[in-house]
């Protein structure tokens, strides 16, 4: 076994790596999904968010140079997840690994509406063939868009989670029960992603009930990852099945 295995690399070092990475999606994503949104975006009223927009425009933008690392840290910990549940099933982990591709991939052209808000608040030239009154409410249009658009990404999340816990549930190297988490977990994003789309009203219900299945269905997957590992022996077992498979006739 260790000689067919010798290749595959270390997955203590996939599993390590992956929980650092969420830790950092953990700190930066609150700051630039939550606190910067909330801190200046006024709800309905255009003129009142564009003034705190240029005042704090720093703020707003360590908010889009948040959102970048983020897409950053998601394409690097999409490949360790990857390899490091392939052996589990090839096919399933490719798909979770699509679907959360899917994701950032939408929550990188996403970036693009917050910078047409700053490039709208810029004061440029060009813009003084609208008036400051459409000036704000295309900024405020850009801004509640990158906000929808968000609950879009959440579903291709959704399946990324419930394939994941499918996939932890039958490995055997990290313990069961973060499975079944992980899937409450996909069940709150898309509970939310849906819900925002057809019921925008219950946008106060929703947002609780995905805050709660993140923490208690993502976040002791990864921490695990960080502190325990992966069993090894159990890992390298399916290395070797899959291994074995492919050269049989």
């Amino acid at each position: 076994m260790t000689a067919t295995t010798s290749n595959t690399g270390s997955p203590h070092a996939y599993a390590r790596w992956a929980g650092v990475l969420a830790l950092v999606l953990v700190f930066v994503g609150p700051f630039s999904m939550m606190y910067v949104p909330t801190t200046l975006v006024v709800p309905g009223d255009a003129s009142a968010t564009a003034e705190r927009l240029v005042e704090a425009e720093s703020l707003f933008r360590l908010g889009i140079l948040g959102d970048t690392v983020i897409v950053l840290t998601e394409v690097v910990l999409i490949g360790l997840l990857y390899t490091l549940f392939k052996p589990v099933n090839a096919t399933l982990s490719l798909t979770a690994a699509m679907a959360r591709l899917a994701m950032t991939v939408v929550q990188g052209v996403n970036i693009m509406n917050s910078l047409v808000v700053l490039l709208l608040l810029s004061g440029a030239g060009y813009l003084g063939a609208f008036d400051q009154g459409q000036l704000h409410a295309l900024a405020l249009l850009f801004l509640n868009a990158h906000e929808q658009v968000a609950h879009i990404w959440e579903i291709f999340f959704a399946l990324h989670c419930l394939l994941l816990g499918v996939l932890i549930f039958r490995s055997g190297f990290v313990p069961k029960i973060l499975g079944p988490l992980m899937g409450m977990a996909a069940a709150g994003y898309l509970a939310n992603g849906i819900g925002n789309l057809l019921y925008p009203e219950a946008r106060s219900v929703l947002a609780p009930l995905v805050a709660v299945t993140a923490i208690f269905g993502e976040l002791p997957f990864f921490l695990w990852l960080l502190a325990k590992g992966v069993s090894v022996e159990a890992w390298r077992r399916f290395v070797w099945k899959a291994q074995t498979l492919a050269v049989e006739p």
